[in-house]
């Protein structure tokens, strides 16, 4: 994996963590923030059958909605892509910040002059990114050429395979990393990599969904659809050497590679719009259109080529898994990690 182009300036960024750079924090001190459960909304007889229907077709009115909350908050909206709802509902779960390191707090005085997106997608973030701080170089990898071709001038897209060795021209001083579990084979080296690409006080932030969905009253059964879907699909990327990552070992993962200053957070996606609350209840309507628009299609690859099922089977089963993620009787959420942890300056290093 390469850089080719130079940064605008090789000096390392300014940081706000102390006058002589060190973190104000505990330097071992991890901190894990968790969040309640959420309060279900009574579903009446009516919303059963009516909001099945609409459900499934709702792709216009969540297309509408995330345009609406994009433009509310100053956004530009750069259309319509598979993978750009997910990263609205991460703006959304963020409380309208692009992810949860000080970096992108609406007060920080933390500049990031190099930032690199792993696993870029259509490009998005690294987009918003950069409008929102347009002293940035931000660079964007992925491993398919789903980008688009006119961007802000200080964005640059590169097809690359992060598992293979990083050749950068300069460290970065932000890194983010998002849904990369079943991608990445090797999370010790993936996340010793990032280490050894950051500038000193430089973050990662990592964002990662759980496998396995639950639910705080019971109402997601073991057996049911989608928690046999989440074991077959588990057991099928195990099978193509990328297993899903287990998030509770990310905080330990980055103390391993010299991380300090790491702070957890867990938040939920409802798997429908079942929660009483206005934020939860439209995360549901993004998430439940999100997974069901092509979920026949998704289950496709996992279910034929790692458990040999027929196409038929396939689509009886995709039948199964819509049914329960559409109802409000069900609620079910997937838990979100956001990690991030700063790389310490070098008199911390030398201090300890």
């Amino acid at each position: 994996m390469s850089d080719v182009n130079q940064p605008r300036s090789a000096g390392q960024s300014p940081k706000s963590a102390s006058s002589r750079g060190v973190s104000p924090h505990n330097a071992n001190n991890a901190q894990t923030q968790t969040t309640p459960a959420l309060d279900a909304e009574e579903p009446r007889e009516d919303d059963l059958s009516i909001r099945g229907e609409s459900f499934a077709s709702s792709s216009t009115s969540v297309t509408s909605s995330v345009f609406q909350f994009r433009t509310e908050n100053g956004r530009t909206y750069h259309g319509y892509k598979d993978g750009n709802i997910q990263h609205n509902m991460f703006i959304l779960t963020f409380d309208n910040q692009l992810g949860s390191a000080p970096v992108n707090a609406k007060d920080t005085k933390i500049k990031a002059d190099r930032v690199l997106d792993v696993g870029t997608g259509t490009g998005i973030w690294a987009m918003d990114f950069a409008d929102e701080h347009p002293e940035s170089e931000v660079l964007g990898v992925d491993l398919s050429p789903n980008q688009p071709t006119f961007v802000p001038p200080n964005v640059r897209f590169e097809i690359d395979d992060i598992e293979e060795p990083w050749t950068f021209s300069q460290p970065f001083d932000y890194i983010h990393s998002r849904l990369m579990t079943a991608c990445i084979g090797d999370w010790k080296q993936y996340i010793q990599k990032c280490f050894d690409n950051l500038n000193p006080n430089g973050y990662l932030e990592l964002n990662e969904v759980d496998l396995y969905g639950k639910s705080d009253d019971g109402t997601l059964a073991d057996d049911g659809a989608i928690h046999r879907f989440s074991k077959l699909w588990g057991e099928a990327a195990v099978k193509f050497g990328h297993a899903f990552q287990d998030n509770s070992t990310l905080k330990d993962l980055m103390t391993e590679a010299g991380f300090v200053d790491i702070k957890v957070q867990l938040f939920k996606w409802p798997t429908n719009p079942w929660p009483r609350d206005a934020k939860h209840k439209e995360l549901g309507y993004w998430n439940l259109d999100n997974t069901i628009a092509g979920l026949e299609g998704f289950m496709l690859g996992p279910l034929t080529r790692a458990h040999d099922w027929s196409k038929d089977e396939v689509t009886v089963f995709a039948m199964e898994v819509r049914n329960e993620m559409k109802n409000p009787r069900i609620h079910a959420y997937q838990t979100i990690w956001s990690v991030y942890g700063r790389k310490p300056a070098a008199e911390e290093v030398a201090a300890n």
